[in-house]
């Protein structure tokens, strides 16, 4: 019987690879935010369960795992001041020069999250 001796042992608890779902979370809605919640769940193809879990534990990460948008901001900001350097130059006229060009982006590189930063602490307020 070798075959049996291969066959690895399923641990108690565990469900494909994860933690078995044990825990219920539960709250009281009115039939109107009921409808919409199963709208909103229905549009991702998902029960509302799965739905509300998922949003549950992207609102917790989002708490726990600060920096997102310290990392995503500072690049929207330089974007930004890259299109409106850039193109104000165009829209006057001028040609900016390769020379130009990279020491704008430079410019961008060192401004843009002192910037972010000061968009993070206007928005905290």
């Amino acid at each position: 019987m070798a075959i049996l001796d291969t066959q690895t042992a399923v641990k108690r608890g565990k469900i494909r690879g994860r933690e078995s779902r044990n825990q219920t979370l539960t709250t009281k809605v009115t039939a109107t935010e009921y409808r919409a919640v199963e709208d909103a769940a229905g549009a991702e193809a998902k029960t509302t369960g799965e739905w509300l879990r998922d949003l549950a534990l992207e609102a917790v990460a989002a708490r726990t795992e600060p920096g997102a948008e310290t990392v995503v901001l500072p690049e929207i900001v330089g974007v930004r001041l890259l299109l409106v350097n850039a193109l104000r130059s165009v829209a006057i006229g001028q040609t900016m020069t390769p020379e130009a060009f990279d020491k704008l982006l430079d410019q961008i590189g060192t401004a843009k999250h002192e910037l972010a930063g000061k968009i993070m602490a206007e928005g905290r307020r």
